[in-house]
């Protein structure tokens, strides 16, 4: 005569008793897997910056807080008025600089920039930047960096908001897209200015 076996003896010869696991081993694993995301976030999404300087005065303070994405320029390029971090230029690499700057993207590639009379120009046409409190006092070319003054390709013209206190392109010359490390998107701190950091400028 067949025998049938109670459904619940069935079920625990097919289904293991739970595996008591060594509450420190649990432990290690939720640390290294935070630490992994947390790297992995950082290295290829985005990250947090802080402004060490007045150079993107006043759209930026000393001492903001910033979130920076990482993955946008991947697949895209930066178009002008962006602000964005990028490492040392191999020029500024020689004068021993290793920490990111940030700056706004004023020239793109084919274009050709001039300081003059308190505006810039490109392409011979004034750039309208409302987001400035002081106009440039100094008068200077692209052409000062290449013979036809003409930003490469790949490359762009970066320069400060903050405009006669800022170490940027004017005097150092263009940054490569591979030294951009991102688009400055989100001020977090201080809390009373959190949010974007400003809508993409009207240049038409």
């Amino acid at each position: 005569m067949d025998y049938e076996q109670p459904e619940s003896q069935l079920a625990s010869e097919t289904t293991p008793a739970p595996k008591v696991e060594n509450p420190w081993i649990e432990t290690l694993k939720t640390i290294g897997l935070s630490a992994f995301l947390a790297f992995g976030i950082r290295s290829f999404v985005a990250e947090a910056r802080f402004i060490p300087s007045g150079s993107m005065l006043p759209t930026l303070q000393i001492d903001d807080r910033l979130i920076i994405d990482k993955i946008s320029y991947r697949f895209t390029n930066p178009v002008r008025g962006d602000i964005v971090v990028f490492n040392p230029t191999a020029q500024l690499e020689k004068e021993k600089f290793k920490d990111a700057f940030i700056k706004r993207v004023i020239g793109l590639p084919g274009d050709r920039i001039d300081v003059k009379s308190g505006k810039v120009y490109i392409n011979g046409k004034v750039l309208s930047e409302k987001y400035l409190d002081e106009a440039p006092q100094y008068n200077w070319s692209s052409t000062e960096l290449t013979p036809d003054g003409i930003v490469p390709e790949g490359h762009y013209l970066v320069l400060g908001d903050n405009r006669n206190n800022s170490y940027d392109s004017h005097y150092w010359g263009f940054v490569p897209k591979d030294k951009i490390v991102g688009k400055a998107t989100v001020r977090f701190w201080p809390i009373n200015r959190a949010g974007g950091i400003d809508p993409q400028p009207d240049y038409q």
